[in-house]
């Protein structure tokens, strides 16, 4: 069975570098498909205090991440990191279900869900 989720330790040393700024310490990390963009879907990122009873709850890398079980399917395999380049670092999501994405970066589409297309801002 493939991992919902994986985060890699770069990733999750600036999660844990951001939860102390803002002192969300105890939070969960909310990993969350939503409709938009130029493809139709977005991911999600940020701090939650509440675990839902259709959560999927992981521990990666002592974060526990949370996942609503209606982005399961879509988010199956998914590989979160976080890069450094001359410009600037920044998290990195490699999905392995979509099939589409947008030129911006930020959207895509799986084969299953299209999602809902908008202009990109």
């Amino acid at each position: 069975m493939t991992q919902l989720l994986s985060l890699s330790e770069s990733a999750a040393y600036h999660v844990k570098e951001m939860m102390e700024h803002n002192g969300e310490q105890g939070s969960f990390l909310r990993v969350s498909v939503n409709g938009g963009g130029c493809s139709g879907l977005t991911y999600g990122m940020g701090f939650d205090k509440e675990q839902h009873d259709t959560d999927q709850v992981l521990d990666l890398h002592g974060i526990r991440v949370v996942v609503s079980s209606e982005d399961t399917d879509i988010l199956a395999g998914t590989q979160i990191d976080y890069k450094e380049s001359l410009m600037g670092g920044g998290f990195t999501i490699e999905n392995p279900n979509a099939i589409a994405a947008c030129g911006c970066g930020t959207s895509f589409r799986t084969a299953k869900k299209a999602g809902t297309p908008a202009n990109c801002d």
